[in-house]
């Protein structure tokens, strides 16, 4: 077996092992109630040929309306879902992989013979590993974003081996064909299309590959290039990309009145008091989780990858070096990539929680400069004790990754019991004892539009977005929700509405007592009759 297939020979000894686990430990479900949400959406679609979460009302809560339709074709080929979303996640994994191995023989060529262990680092990362069984858009997105990096890096080699000084202008047409002409600029345009179709803070990576195709790249007769040319292969790129998401846009505006889905709108009411936080807290606190840190304080690890952070930082500088010297831009694009979707959350979204999902994107890029420069650190000891040190460094790192896997796969399994034992067995609940047309008022919806199928009063604003003013704003949401005519209400772990509980309105019907929310130190689901 060559090396190089050992990536794709990890992804499902890896993936199974997550699953594994999960099942022996109490059951196959999603770590997450929001993939639950794609599931509904994506059934609800096959079914009725509309984008609804609950039958009959059309809605935009989904962020993304990609990943909802290769669910919805698991449906359409009578799939079992729960298969059809691991087996998705799977595939995208070893996308995301691949992609990764091709990047490494762009950045590094004296070392392109193993970028089969860049590709086994990726797979190997628990946190990608947890995405992919996830039933969540996660590793799409970073797969798709990686390829159009790799493919704006492909157009940047070329440039750099053809744009030196004195080629001809014949040899600077040459080389544009070779990097593919404006057929490849027609595949990163809808590249950039579908990423910003699985989510929308892919417009990072569209801005920077957009600046990056107007400045051109390369040294010599390649500065001398006239600017319309560079402007017109933007132009092509984009005008691709919006052929895409126009219509996306115009279904959200034509549902909600906005151009981005309810979901974007609804989070910063969520956590108004999360962003009130000085701006370098936010960013610190992201970036160190990115890296590998733990998801509070500065002390530990969540993830191995952190072990790699001063070969980031060599690799890092070199690649600065070298696009500053050439005047290029694609050896630092991936890093401009990582760190400018980090800062994009940090100023919107500044979450840890779920081992930091919205921020794995950065992960895959930490991991490969971090590889590249640790491995080149290593190399500048070339004596006896050097190399004792280098295999001493890999055993290590192997070992650290392995039982970080073990950790992750019960990290996995803990999230999907907690899901069970709270979401889901309220949905089931919720089916076998009330009413078909009873409104339910509740702040996490997956569950219960996938097993419940009832008409929803969406406390997080997702399919409701007329609440979305009132989610910093306990009291006024109570107000809300008694003023409404919602017979039910879910509370939620964290989102208990003592002004309804605790009042002569509600009456307590059931409760999940899942032991695990309890000793976190959460309330359980609860489910209260309205009066």
């Amino acid at each position: 077996m060559k090396k190089e297939w050992l990536p794709a020979t990890a992804v499902p000894l890896f993936l199974l092992g997550f699953l594994g686990l999960t099942w022996l430990t109490g059951g196959l479900g999603f770590p997450l109630d929001d993939g639950w949400i794609h599931q509904t959406y994506a059934r609800n679609l096959i079914r009725s040929g509309a984008w609804e979460f609950v039958p009959g009302i059309p809605s935009a809560g989904s962020t993304a309306p990609l990943w909802t339709l290769l669910l919805a074709l698991g449906y359409l080929l009578h799939m079992p879902y729960l298969l059809w979303a691991y087996l998705q996640g799977g595939l995208t994994l070893y996308w995301l992989a691949r992609s990764g191995m091709t990047l490494w023989q762009q950045l590094w060529p004296e070392r392109a013979d193993l970028h089969w262990v860049a590709g086994l680092l990726l797979v190997s990362l628990w946190p990608l590993v947890w995405a992919a069984a996830s039933g969540m858009e996660t590793l799409l997105f970073a797969a798709l974003g990686l390829q159009l990096v790799v493919l704006y890096g492909q157009r940047g080699a070329v440039d750099s081996s053809q744009y030196s000084v004195g080629s001809s202008q014949e040899a600077v047409v040459s080389g544009q064909m070779a990097g593919g002409g404006y057929r490849s600029l027609v595949v990163m345009g809808v590249l950039a299309g579908l990423l910003i179709l699985t989510r929308p803070d892919g417009v990072v990576v569209l801005l920077l590959v957009g600046v990056g195709l107007l400045l051109g790249s390369g040294s010599g007769e390649v500065a001398k290039r006239p600017f319309f040319t560079q402007f017109k292969q933007a132009a092509i790129w984009a005008g691709v990309a919006l052929l895409l998401i126009l219509p996306y846009f115009g279904l959200n505006y034509w549902l909600s009145g906005t151009l981005w889905p309810n979901t974007m709108y609804a989070k910063q009411e969520e956590y108004a008091l999360v962003l009130a936080l000085p701006l370098w807290e936010r960013i610190s606190s992201l970036l160190y989780l990115s890296l590998g840190g733990p998801p509070q304080g500065w002390q530990g690890m969540s993830s191995p990858h952190l072990l790699l952070l001063p070969g980031l930082v060599w690799a890092g500088w070199r690649a600065l070096q070298a696009d500053w010297a050439q005047k290029q831009l694609w050896r630092t694009l991936p890093l401009l990539w990582a760190g400018g979707h980090v800062l994009l959350y940090a100023w919107r979204l500044p979450v840890t929680y779920q081992h930091g999902r919205y921020i794995m994107a950065a992960m895959p890029i930490w991991a490969l400069y971090g590889l590249a420069g640790s491995i080149a650190l290593l190399l500048l000891f070339q004596d006896e004790i050097g190399t004792l040190l280098r295999r001493v460094a890999a055993l290590s790192f192997a070992a650290i990754m392995a039982l970080f896997l073990l950790l992750g796969a019960q990290a996995y399994a803990t999230d999907v019991a907690f899901i069970e034992g709270e979401m889901v067995a309220v949905a089931h609940w919720l089916a076998e004892n009330t009413e078909p047309d009873a409104i339910i008022a509740s702040h996490d919806i997956g569950a219960i539009g996938y097993f419940a199928e009832r008409p929803l009063l969406d406390l997080a604003g997702l399919i409701t977005p007329e609440i979305i003013p009132l989610l910093s704003d306990e009291a006024a949401l109570a107000r809300y929700i008694l003023a409404s005519d919602a017979d039910y209400l879910v509370t939620a772990p964290g989102w208990p509405y003592p002004e309804i509980t605790e009042s002569n309105a509600a009456t307590l019907v059931f409760t999940t007592n899942y032991e695990w929310t309890q000793l976190s130190g959460f309330n359980n689901m609860a489910v209260y009759r309205l009066r």
